[in-house]
């Protein structure tokens, strides 16, 4: 089936709504016994893999298209908000269509883990690429993508040299010169998730606060808004993931202005969360949903994720895109990104009593 008949397709998949999806479901249901019978055969010589997906980058139909022509099998995808994602399924049940649940950072795989929509995937081809901090401890989910949480500065206002580690943001020197978004953002509750598995929650607590006492504004905006201040010169420092800079390469009156700075370099090394994908309980098409998981760790797809969204692969060996490698090679944390979904109602209360709004 050609490409445009893929997109197609991929459309009206979107385009149908939850209640016909259960109908048709409850259609088929009938039919499972014969599915199963008809898995093998739809794995190798095509059938669907149906995916519900919170990555909203148009760059992933390369991911689904080449998927389709190395195999056969046709991707239909439904795009959606994590949290919206996550209880669907839960309330499709059995009768749900969905075969695999992408989202970004860890702490939602955890929460979807916690939600008992996954079921564990057996893989040598996972176990052997995924590196085991970026997975799941009972393969229920995968991480495919990496993206790291650095500081950001002002080049007129901030010598590097002044810059160290997450910890030495709390420094006087800094007072009035940092801003940064809420403390509802996950990827913040995921750095601070990540502190307590590292340090406790009364350390935590006591960098929160000692953060907090640098603010030069309320926490406000998304990490593309504190980029844009910082090179304006509303302040001096941010934090941000690196891919949102990339994105300005274009944009001299901000990518110039700016710099990165990989904390923590001479201890446990720089935050890092992913982007990943786990196989649903109830997924009708499991061979193929399994196809899918693993041909995202292929040195095809891993491409796609770091030239096509300026993301750093998972898989080794994989080359990054050539503005990202510009930014340099920094060491990054080898904590168990699951440690980020552990810790999060912590870190969620911490924030808020330590005054990180």
């Amino acid at each position: 089936m050609s490409n445009q008949i893929t997109k197609f397709s991929r459309r009206f998949f979107i385009s149908i709504s939850t209640a016909a999806l259960i109908v048709a479901c409850n259609q088929t249901q009938g039919n499972q016994t014969q599915s199963e019978q008809n898995t093998d055969t739809a794995a190798t010589n095509g059938g669907d893999v149906n995916i519900y997906s919170s990555r909203h980058y148009n760059t992933d139909e390369q991911l689904y298209d080449g998927f389709t022509e190395q195999t056969g099998i046709e991707v239909n995808l439904i795009e959606g908000k994590d949290d919206e994602l996550i209880e669907r399924i839960k309330s499709e049940g059995i009768n749900s269509p969905a075969d695999i649940l992408i989202t970004v950072d860890a702490g939602r795989l955890w929460r979807a883990a916690q939600a008992g929509i996954f079921t564990p995937v057996e893989s040598e081809i996972l176990e052997e690429k995924i590196p085991e901090n970026l997975q799941d401890p009972d393969n229920l989910w995968f991480g495919f993508s990496k993206r790291a949480r650095v500081i950001i500065y002002n080049k007129d206002q901030v010598d590097p040299s002044q810059l160290s580690t997450y910890e030495d943001l709390t420094d006087p020197k800094w007072k009035g010169k940092f801003i940064v978004r809420s403390s509802s953002n996950i990827y913040n509750q995921s750095l601070v998730a990540g502190m307590i598995e590292e340090k406790g929650e009364e350390a935590t607590s006591e960098w929160i606060k000692g953060l907090v006492a640098n603010f030069a504004r309320s926490p406000q905006g998304n990490d593309t808004s504190q980029i844009e201040d910082v090179a304006a010169g509303v302040a001096d420092l941010t934090l941000a993931n690196t891919y949102y800079l990339a994105r300005y390469e274009d944009n001299p009156e901000v990518f110039e202005k700016v710099g990165i700075f990989y904390p923590n370099q001479d201890g446990r090394g720089t935050h890092v969360n992913i982007s990943g994908a786990g196989l649903l309980k109830n997924a009708p098409n499991k061979e193929n949903a399994i196809a899918f998981l693993e041909y995202l760790a292929s040195p095809e797809a891993q491409k796609f994720f770091a030239l096509g969204n300026n993301e750093y692969p998972v898989v080794e060996g994989t080359p990054v895109n050539p503005v990202v490698e510009g930014f340099g090679e920094f060491k990054d944390d080898t904590t168990n990104v699951s440690s980020y979904g552990k810790n999060n109602a912590a870190a969620v209360k911490i924030m808020d009593l330590s005054g990180w709004k």
